[in-house]
């Protein structure tokens, strides 16, 4: 006589019998976190707003400006005011007009391309870089990973905007491509600690010495296996650095070596118009509001990110 089955945890259905096919809950995902996340985080959700409001701004900006860029009207125009042209063309100014006469406006639309390409460019070329030299460090170990770090703290010992003004002198000239290389050198430690420090805090693992025991590459260990568990804290550094980056780029522009005198930027405007802060103030405020708007935006969602990827905290705020 076989032993009876004790089905005692399994749930009745509706007759009284037992029903021996109990559904697993279904596994919570990182977007379910992240919206439970945004639906009880007001700021996160403000944030996320915000960004794609400027993301889709700096998208379809030939389509939003009233006039084209290089457009010149009366000079030191105040907002809400009209001007003309030389040739006798009247233009309505939002945000007024600026010491060549360009609608402010415009140029703060414009400059959203600029400002949110070089900081997003400058975020990858620091992730890529550093997160390679983490990987590196933290797997091998040993002297490979003292040689890394001391490189990471020899660039963590000077400050960012410092470091940056000396890798432009040095490559020459200011211009798109050094103000990312520039600023992107200096955003290397961060990822390359934090990427380091997930890489051996999960380097003796089970799963990685299986696969170490299984004859699995290392370049492979490193990509498929440790990458992807450690990839939540990149994530929200990233997100916090973007608004590092916005404001790095307009303290190198309002220094006279940004992107260009001829290429509009936030931090460019606030540069030409320092000069006439007491006559034409409007000049510099609206795009310093528009670095503080993105900059605050970033660091809100920032910490929604942050709360998504901490399971314990994200099932103690419910």
């Amino acid at each position: 006589m076989s032993n009876p089955v004790d089905n005692s945890g399994a749930p009745e259905s509706v007759d009284g019998t037992v029903d021996n096919h109990q559904r697993t809950p279904p596994r919570e995902t990182f977007w379910d976190r992240l919206h439970e996340v945004l639906k009880n985080d007001m700021l996160a959700l403000l944030g996320m707003v915000i960004i794609v409001l400027f993301i889709f701004t700096s998208l379809f900006a030939p389509f939003l400006i009233p006039y084209e860029p290089d457009t010149s009207y009366e000079s030191h125009q105040g907002p809400l005011t009209n001007s003309e042209t030389y040739d006798g063309e009247t233009g309505f100014h939002l945000f007024g007009t600026d010491s060549l006469g360009q609608d402010v406006f415009t140029q703060v639309i414009y400059g959203t391309r600029i400002s949110l390409l070089v900081a997003a460019a400058t975020v990858l070329v620091g992730f890529g870089i550093g997160t390679t030299i983490g990987l590196i460090a933290g797997f091998y170990g040993g002297w490979v990973d003292d040689l890394l770090m001391r490189i990471i703290d020899f660039l963590w010992a000077f400050p960012a905007l410092i470091l940056a003004i000396g890798i432009i002198a040095y490559l020459g000239s200011p211009g798109v491509i050094n103000v990312i290389i520039a600023i992107s050198v200096a955003f290397i430690d961060d990822f390359a600690r934090i990427v380091r420090g997930e890489v051996l805090s999960i380097r003796e693992e089970e799963y990685i010495m299986a696969s170490n025991a299984l004859g699995m590459g290392k370049s492979r260990i490193m990509i498929r296996e440790m990458l992807p568990n450690a990839v939540a804290p990149i994530i929200v550094q990233a997100t916090l650095l973007i608004p590092i980056a916005i404001i790095a780029e307009a303290g190198l522009s309002f220094l006279g070596i940004g992107v260009g005198v001829q290429t509009p930027t936030w931090g460019q405007m606030i540069g030409q118009g320092r000069n006439f802060i007491g006559s034409s103030w409007w000049i510099s405020v609206f795009p310093g509001f528009a670095i503080m708007a993105v900059a605050l935006a970033f660091n809100m969602f920032g910490d929604g990110l942050r709360d998504a990827f901490d399971i314990q905290q994200t099932e103690q705020t419910r």
